[in-house]
């Protein structure tokens, strides 16, 4: 799975993301900011991000994704 697919897939799972993406194909980081995370703790905003990817690590086409995750007002 590219860089480019997996960011595609976040902005499209979480509405209104920015998401910035490093690292190669199988094992990346993505900053995501999103107003879907006022309110939220830490714990459920890596929850919301990694049910978009669910399938993808389970199969083993993503193997590794660290998050960071902001409200735009935390950017």
């Amino acid at each position: 799975m590219t860089l480019e697919e997996v960011q595609k897939k976040l902005e499209s799972g979480i509405e209104q993301s920015e998401v910035t993406m490093e690292g190669d194909g199988c094992n990346c980081s993505a900053v995501i900011v999103s107003p879907l995370f006022e309110g939220l703790s830490l714990l459920q905003r890596q929850r919301a991000v990694l049910a978009v990817v669910k399938e993808e690590i389970k199969s083993g086409e993503l193997h590794a994704l660290s998050v960071k995750t902001f409200t735009p007002e935390e950017r």
